[in-house]
C-alpha cells in the first residue's frame, strides 16, 4: 500500500537547531552559539584535579601538617652545603625562573611572530596568562604571609603571617607559565616544548629547595599554580580573540602592520584555437642559402654529350678540350685532308 504523502499543513517547529560543533580535544558539544568554549570530559577532570591539589597544599600549611615537618627536615639537610660544588651553576639557572628576563625574552620572541603572522594573539595569551598567575599566586602570597627558610624564627613553625611573601613559589610558578604558554603556542613542536617546559619547571623548583630560598611546600604550591593557569587558557580563548579583533582593527585604522592586500595578476586572455584550419598553411619561404641544388631527378649523358658540354661550356677559352675520336675524324672530312 502506497505512504501517503506528508501534509502541507504540517506544523513547523521553530526552536533553535542545535548542531554539534566538535572542540579542540574532540568532543561533541551541543550548541553553536555558547559563551566559553566547552573542554573535554579529560580537559575538565585534570582541571579539577590541580585545583584540589592546589587547595590541599594550601590548607595543610594553614593547618601545620606533616608537610611542613617535610619543609624543616630539607632545610635541616641545607643542600647548598652538602654538595656546593653545583651551587655557582644553580645560581644563574634560577634565572630562568625569574619574571623579568623570562617575561622579556618570550615577549620578544612572540612580538616577532605577531608581526610575521599579523595577529596580536601570541602576546595577548602571554599577558592572559601572566594575569591569571598574579591572582591565583600573588594573591595568596599576601593573604598567607609566610617566610622563606633563611628567616624563620621557629624550628617546626609554618612561619605564617609574618609579612613574608614566599608562599607558593613565585620562581616555580612563572616558569611554569611562561614556557608553558611557549609550548602552548607552538605549531610544530608542541611535544617537545611542552616536555622541555615540564623539565625546566621542575628543575627551577628545585633549584630554589637546593638554594635555601623555598620550602617544598612553596615549591608544590608552585607547580600547581602554574598547571592551573595553563588549563585555563583554553577558557580565555574567546576574550583574547575579541582583544585580538580589536587590535587588528585599531592597527588597520592608523595603517600600522598592516598588510597590504595582494592585487591579483592579469592573466592574458588565451586566444581561440581552432579544432582543424578550414584551409592548408601557406608553407613559409625558405631563404635561397637554404634552397637545395640537388635536381628532383637525374639524367645519365653519354661520354660525347658530356664532351659538347664541356666545351661549349669553355667558349673562347684557351683551354684545349679533348674530344672524342669519332667527332675528330668527322672534322678530318670536313675539311678535305687526307686520311
Amino acid at each position: 500500500m502506497p505512504a501517503k504523502p506528508e501534509s502541507p499543513e504540517q506544523p513547523i517547529s521553530t526552536a533553535p537547531r542545535t548542531v554539534p560543533v566538535r572542540s579542540g580535544h574532540g568532543s561533541l558539544t551541543g550548541t553553536t552559539d555558547s559563551a566559553l568554549p566547552s573542554i573535554s570530559r579529560r580537559h575538565a577532570l585534570l582541571f579539577g584535579l590541580v585545583g584540589v591539589l592546589y587547595l590541599v597544599v594550601v590548607l595543610a600549611i594553614l593547618y601545620d601538617s606533616p608537610l611542613v615537618d617535610l619543609d624543616w627536615s630539607l632545610q635541616q639537610l641545607r643542600p647548598y652545603r652538602q654538595w656546593p660544588g653545583a651551587l655557582p651553576y644553580l645560581d644563574i639557572w634560577v634565572i630562568a625562573g625569574q619574571r623579568g628576563p623570562t617575561a622579556i625574552a618570550a615577549c620578544l620572541w612572540l612580538g616577532w611572530r605577531c608581526y610575521r603572522s599579523h595577529s596580536a594573539r601570541p602576546l595577548l595569551v602571554m599577558g592572559m596568562a601572566l594575569l591569571l598567575l598574579n591572582v591565583t599566586v600573588g594573591g595568596v602570597k599576601i593573604l598567607t604571609g609566610r617566610l622563606g627558610p633563611h628567616y624563620a624564627h621557629y624550628v617546626g613553625s609554618p612561619e605564617l603571617f609574618s609579612g613574608g611573601s614566599i608562599f607558593p613559589s613565585g620562581h616555580t610558578a612563572n616558569a611554569v607559565v611562561t614556557w608553558g604558554v611557549l609550548a602552548y603556542l607552538a605549531t610544530r613542536w608542541r611535544r617537545t616544548g611542552t616536555v622541555l617546559a615540564g623539565l625546566t619547571a621542575a628543575s627551577i623548583g628545585l633549584t630554589t629547595v637546593y638554594l635555601g630560598t623555598h620550602w617544598i611546600s612553596d615549591v608544590f604550591a608552585g607547580w600547581a599554580a602554574g598547571a592551573l593557569v595553563l588549563l585555563s587558557l583554553p577558557l580565555a580563548e574567546p576574550a583574547v580573540a575579541a582583544l585580538d579583533r580589536r587590535v587588528l582593527a585599531a592597527w588597520h585604522r592608523e595603517g600600522r602592520f598592516a598588510r597590504p592586500a595582494a592585487a591579483p595578476r592579469p592573466r592574458p586572455a588565451a586566444a581561440a584555437r581552432p579544432a582543424w584550419p578550414p584551409h592548408p598553411l601557406p608553407s613559409s619561404a625558405q631563404p635561397a642559402q637554404a634552397r637545395s641544388t640537388t635536381p628532383s631527378h637525374t639524367v645519365r649523358l653519354s661520354r660525347s654529350e658530356r664532351y659538347s658540354m664541356v666545351s661549349s661550356a669553355s667558349g673562347a677559352s684557351t683551354r684545349t678540350v679533348r674530344q672524342p675520336r669519332s667527332a675528330a675524324s668527322a672534322r678530318a672530312g670536313s675539311t678535305g685532308s687526307p686520311g
